[in-house]
C-alpha cells in the first residue's frame, strides 16, 4: 500500500522561497562587512541593535535580532573582548545584565552602517517597482500570527 502524497513545488513554496531570499540577503551583507571587520551575523545584529537602542539586556536583544539567548550571549562575549560593547552587572542581581558599545562599538559601526546602507540602496535598486510592495508584504508577515 502506498501513500498518497499531494503534489508539492519546493521552488513554489513561499516559507522556502523567503527563507531562501533572507539567507542570500544575509550572506550578502555580511560579505560586505566582513570585509571592515571581521564579525559573525549574529555579533552584527547584536551591534546594531545596541547602536539603535543604547543598552539593552541580553533577553531583549534576542527577542529584537531574532536569537536565541545562548547565541546573543556568545556574541556578547567576543563583543567585549574585542572591546566593542560594555557589560553592566546589575548591583542587585548579577544575573541581570544591560550591554551597550563602547567608543570603540561606536567608530566601528560608524565605518560599518555605510556598508549597510549601500547594500540596502542595492537591494532597493534592484527590486525597483517592487520595492513598495515587497515592503507592504513584509509589514504583513512581520506583524501577523503566523502561528
Amino acid at each position: 500500500m502506498s501513500v498518497q502524497v499531494p503534489d508539492f513545488d519546493l521552488s513554489g513554496f513561499l516559507p522556502y522561497r523567503i527563507s531562501v531570499a533572507a539567507q542570500r540577503i544575509s550572506t550578502g551583507l555580511a560579505s560586505q562587512y566582513r570585509e571592515i571587520h571581521d564579525i559573525s551575523r549574529a555579533d552584527w545584529r547584536v551591534l546594531v541593535h545596541l547602536l539603535d537602542s543604547g543598552e539593552a539586556g541580553v533577553g531583549e536583544l534576542g527577542q529584537m535580532v531574532n536569537l536565541e539567548k545562548s547565541k546573543v550571549s556568545r556574541a556578547a562575549a567576543r563583543l567585549a573582548e574585542q572591546g566593542l560593547i560594555v557589560k553592566i552587572e546589575n548591583e542587585s542581581d548579577r544575573r541581570l545584565v544591560r550591554m551597550s558599545l563602547t567608543e570603540k562599538g561606536h567608530a566601528l559601526m560608524a565605518r560599518l552602517l555605510p556598508v549597510a546602507l549601500a547594500y540596502q540602496e542595492r537591494l532597493e535598486t534592484l527590486l525597483g517597482d517592487h520595492l513598495d510592495a515587497v515592503n507592504a508584504a513584509l509589514d504583513i508577515l512581520n506583524t501577523e500570527d503566523l502561528s
